[in-house]
């Protein structure tokens, strides 16, 4: 039999206000949201005595929210250390989200799939949905036929609204200039 993995269990539980912005302001505009990472990170390793810190989804949304120039200025933080000494870390007020294992279903018998015979009113609504796609098909088709029997009529070659254009008279020559 397979073991059980235990999942890690949480030792210490602590809220900070990280200040980030004298960490952007050492960097230039295009670099502050990866240096507030990284000052999360550091603050975080430093506080909770651990180097393996998991930055959570929020809290990267957060850093990010307003593009790599502008990150907020301090953010508010829950800090979760379990017993393994991983820091996971995310912003206050975030919904929580599982980080149990995903179980590995059991595969569907292949014999009793194919011995089952759909039944007959999910045939009838199939039958209903295909004829009504081909109807709408044959529509599309008769429509698409008129428009090019419209396009293919001879158009005027000027504009119904159009000034009518003037015929210039020839002019006589003049002389020419004695310079």
């Amino acid at each position: 039999m397979a073991k059980k993995e235990e999942a890690p269990k949480p030792v210490l539980e602590r809220v900070y206000t990280i200040p980030l912005r004298r960490e952007t302001l050492k960097v230039p505009p295009f670099k502050k949201a990866n240096k507030a990472v990284k000052a999360v990170q550091e603050f975080i390793s430093k506080h909770m005595k651990s180097d393996n810190v998991v930055i959570g989804k929020y809290l990267n949304l957060k850093v990010w929210n307003h593009g790599a120039k502008n990150p907020p200025h301090k953010v508010k933080v829950n800090a979760i250390k379990d017993d393994k000494g991983k820091v996971f870390v995310e912003l206050v007020g975030a919904p929580k989200e599982k980080l149990e294992a995903v179980e590995k279903k059991k595969p569907i018998k292949k014999e009793a799939t194919e011995t089952k015979e759909p039944e007959k009113p999910e045939e009838k609504i199939e039958e209903k949905i295909e004829e009504v796609k081909e109807e709408k098909a044959e529509e599309a088709k008769k429509i698409e036929q008129e428009e090019i029997k419209e396009l293919k009529k001879e158009h005027p070659k000027m504009h119904p609204k159009a000034p009518p254009k003037l015929k210039l008279q020839e002019a006589r020559p003049t002389a020419p200039r004695s310079v």
